[in-house]
């Protein structure tokens, strides 16, 4: 059996076959114990010879000795395979713990270069009504504009600005991007006549930045 302390990682397979070997001393161990309790019940500390100091004739020694040393032997075993299963969890664990910690590293960094390579938001949709040419469109509460047709955070003053875009684009598609949850987001909007107020039924406020 490979030994998980060696040069290459711990594996799970490597802490099951230390479990399995574990658990094949223990089974030979509780044989040796049922062999002795078969022999008038010697257990490992019963004298072997009689009140006179004669060789019991009521068992069978060489049974009872090798069954004893076995269990003195095993029990060895057992002690060094339990050490072997405790290290090789340990070196399991302290593996998963990093590959783990790797992991939130890399999309920690991933996420920070997606947040630089975002361009700048202007503008925040606060609110949709349901049913308006807004919800139709996907867009949501919270989107942070980036685009909105030709408006952008370089040209963007103030909400005329939209409110001139939707005018000049009533049933015509616009093209708006926004930030959805730390990645760009592209909404096709029409703006038009619905049962509600205005030609978006959305509420867009500035960005103070």
């Amino acid at each position: 059996m490979a030994d998980p302390g060696g040069g290459r990682p711990v594996t799970v397979s490597d802490v099951q076959q230390l479990v399995r070997r574990k658990d094949e001393i223990e089974a030979q161990i509780k044989a040796c114990y049922e062999l002795l309790e078969g022999q008038k019940g010697v257990g490992m500390h019963e004298p072997l010879v009689d009140a006179e100091g004669f060789p019991r004739s009521d068992i069978d020694l060489y049974q009872v000795r090798t069954a004893r040393h076995n269990i003195i032997c095993l029990q060895n075993d057992h002690k060094a395979v339990m050490k072997q299963v405790e290290e090789a969890l340990h070196k399991l664990h302290a593996r998963e713990k990093e590959k783990h910690a790797r992991d939130e590293a890399e999309a920690l960094a991933e996420a920070m270069s997606q947040s630089q390579s975002l361009p700048q938001a202007f503008a925040k949709v606060n609110s949709v009504s349901p049913g308006s040419p807004a919800s139709v469109s996907g867009l949501q509460v919270d989107d942070e504009i980036v685009e909105f047709g030709s408006v952008n955070a370089n040209n963007f003053q103030n909400l005329q600005n939209i409110a001139t875009v939707v005018q000049h684009s009533e049933g015509r598609p616009l093209s708006v991007t926004v930030i959805r949850g730390g990645r760009r987001v592209h909404v096709g909007l029409t703006p038009k006549r619905w049962a509600g107020k205005g030609l978006l039924g959305c509420n867009i406020i500035p960005l103070q930045r």
